[in-house]
């Protein structure tokens, strides 16, 4: 069976068929799911009943993974997951959900927010690959943000205006604007700022999108105020209904999608209820200034 993908959302979300992604890839099945992403920037697998090996194997297929340290307030020592797997659940290593006043339930609660994974490093990332192995029955949904439509929609005037503009992006900002503020001077230089292009250009498609997240607190040589105000403007246009699909998990659900070209943010939940979802991240490949600049 060859490989096919279904409109979702059309030219937003597709479904893959086809596929058995616990099995190595050959060069023909990457090359038409990278074109797939390429043309979405969301796509579905269902019934992928991978194990985290699998799940690398699969994402190595699209380049090399990202780190996660840098990235949570885990130590070592509550590492459900090796390095190279994002634990985005709700559980302790003892594989019960995290008290309600745990600190890293509180800092996760900023995967409520949009945003788009890694903006906070120098060299955000390309892809997310997210497994739901055990799902909730009612919310937890992910929602996606189609940045390329939400730029498509901006007036001539607003285009020219955020074309060069430069943007600080940092987990201190997402988080604040939680309330949790409380950080060590280790975390606050974990987490210090790097700049990002607000307008990113995809390097195989060339379509324009806007690169927003709640990581972004400042424009660079704007007043502070005046920053937030127009990202919160810019951050409303973006995530507008006509932009935005919701995915309901089912049970070994795999999605993927483009950093690069989306926002996306979890629901709310029960987190007496376990859910434990397992991301991996193919590392990006330059920093957005010097892509612009080039």
């Amino acid at each position: 069976m060859s490989i096919k993908i279904t409109d979702l959302t059309p030219g937003f979300v597709g479904e893959v068929s086809g596929v058995d992604i616990t099995q190595p890839l050959n060069t023909e099945q990457v090359a038409a799911l990278e074109a797939g992403m390429d043309r979405y920037a969301v796509l579905v697998y269902h019934d992928q009943r991978v194990s985290d090996d699998q799940q690398k194997a699969f994402s190595i297929s699209f380049g090399p993974l990202e780190h996660t340290a840098g990235g949570n307030l885990t130590k070592v020592a509550e590492r459900r997951l090796d390095a190279y797997m994002a634990d985005v659940s709700n559980l302790g290593v003892d594989q019960k959900p995290l008290a309600r006043d745990d600190r890293r339930r509180l800092f996760n609660l900023g995967n409520q927010l949009w945003h788009s994974d890694s903006s906070f490093r120098a060299v955000p990332a390309k892809y997310s690959l997210l497994s739901g192995r055990i799902v909730v029955d009612a919310g937890g949904n992910t929602e996606f943000a189609d940045m390329r439509a939400a730029y498509d929609a901006l007036d001539a005037k607003t285009k020219a205006d955020i074309e060069n503009l430069v943007c600080e992006h940092s987990l201190i900002y997402s988080r604040g604007t939680l309330g949790f503020t409380e950080l060590s001077d280790e975390e606050k230089q974990m987490f210090k700022p790097v700049r990002q292009r607000l307008v990113r250009v995809h390097p195989v498609t060339g379509r324009k999108s806007l690169y927003l997240s709640s990581h972004a607190g400042t424009i660079i040589g704007w007043p502070m105020p005046e920053a937030r105000a127009f990202l919160r403007d810019l951050n409303e246009h973006a995530v507008q209904p006509r932009f935005t699909y919701s995915h309901k998990w089912t049970e070994y659900d795999l999605v993927v999608w483009d950093n690069r070209s989306t926002m996306h943010r979890v629901r709310r939940f029960d987190e007496t209820m376990v859910r434990d979802m397992r991301r991996t991240t193919v590392a990006g490949e330059s920093v957005t200034v010097e892509q612009m600049a080039a």
